[in-house]
Parts: structure tokens; C-alpha cells; sequence
């Protein structure tokens, strides 16, 4: 499962809207091309003078999204749950305290002396495709759920890939994923439709 705008709102969007910064607003949802979105958004950190700190700050206010937190204890008493998201661990540690702590793979930052992001690593490319093959190569039956471009890899990967409230663009160009618009119309599919999760 992702986990920006899946389970929690998108962090870069909060941080545009608490520092003023609107070029800050893009996400994948935007743009297919991660590394091209990072680079920019450390260019813009560098311009205003924000650090890793400020970043937390914003984060720490977040809160998942109404009815995530029940959906996602439900699916972990139903079957295994891993996160996997291409934000970074200094970023994620409060969001997942929120969310009762479910398994997260995820990208680390690279800080200067100052505590400003001076770059990332990516653990692997194209890493939540490659979880889920990895996780079909290990036996497991997967189902993925996600909402933005850095996503349909997984989605495509998966035994089952899900959008969840997808932006139009994303549903246009991936018409053979089903989507949904809440966490009620997931749980009745998955009750329905996927033997595993029942």
C-alpha cells in the first residue's frame, strides 16, 4: 500500500501550503518523473533557506486521513500490510507512530552540515515494482493499493492493483485499473472480490 495519499495526506502539498510556497505543491500525482520532482523541490528548499527541521515540523501536524487508521487495522487483521512509499524515514517516523507502526519501506535523505536536504538515495529503482515481484517470487499472493504515477508499477505488478482516489490524469492514462473513492468501496471489494484478505 502507498501511503501518501492513500493513508495521510501528501507531505510536500502541507509544506507548500504552511511555507507559501506553491511550486512546492507538485507531487507524482503531477509528474511521472521522480527524480526531476526531487531535484527541484531541493532546489526550492536551498532558495527559501528550509531545513530538514521545518519539514518535520510540518509533518508532525499531519494526521491520517479520516477512516484511515480503521481501514488499515482491519486489512493487518486480515492479512500482512507493507507500506511502501518513496518518501524518506527522517520524514515518516510521526506518521507512522499515528498509524499503529505497520511495516515501512522507504528512501533515506542526504543532510549537509546545516541539517538542509542536500540529495537522496533511492533504496532501488522502480522499488515498489520490485517489492511486489519479489514478494510474488517469495509465494505471496499481492494486492496493491496507490493513488499517483510513482505508483502503477506496483499496481501493474501486483496479482491486484487498486487506485485510490486517483487525480483524473492518472485515471485516464490507466483505465484498466479500477479505482475507488473511498475506504468503505475498498473494504466491501475486498470482501467481495479478494479470497485472501476475507
Amino acid at each position: 500500500m502507498d501511503l501518501e495519499g492513500v493513508l495521510v495526506p501528501e507531505i510536500w502539498v502541507a509544506v507548500a501550503d504552511r511555507s507559501g510556497i506553491s511550486d512546492l505543491r507538485l507531487t507524482t500525482r503531477d509528474l511521472p518523473d521522480y527524480d526531476r520532482l526531487m531535484r527541484n523541490r531541493i532546489r526550492i528548499l536551498h532558495e527559501h533557506r528550509l531545513a530538514l527541521r521545518d519539514i518535520q515540523e510540518v509533518i508532525g501536524a499531519l494526521e491520517p486521513y479520516p477512516g484511515a487508521l480503521e481501514f488499515l487495522g482491519w486489512v493487518r487483521s486480515k492479512v500482512p500490510v507493507v507500506i511502501l512509499s518513496d518518501t524518506y524515514y527522517e520524514f515518516a517516523a510521526p506518521i507512522m507512530e499515528k498509524l499503529g507502526h505497520p511495516a515501512l519501506f522507504c528512501n533515506t535523505l542526504e543532510l549537509d552540515e546545516g541539517g538542509r536536504i542536500s540529495g537522496y538515495r533511492i533504496r532501488q529503482q522502480d522499488g515498489k515494482r520490485r517489492a511486489i515481484r519479489s514478494f510474488g517470487e517469495l509465494g505471496f499472493m499481492t494486492l496493491a493499493v496507490g493513488d499517483s504515477y510513482n505508483d502503477t508499477g506496483m499496481l501493474l505488478e501486483a496479482d491486484l492493483g487498486l487506485l485510490f482516489r486517483p487525480p483524473e490524469n492518472v485515471r485516464a492514462e490507466f483505465p484498466q485499473l479500477r479505482a475507488f473513492e473511498s475506504y468503505g468501496e475498498l473494504r466491501e471489494f475486498f470482501e467481495k472480490s479478494v479470497p485472501f484478505v476475507r
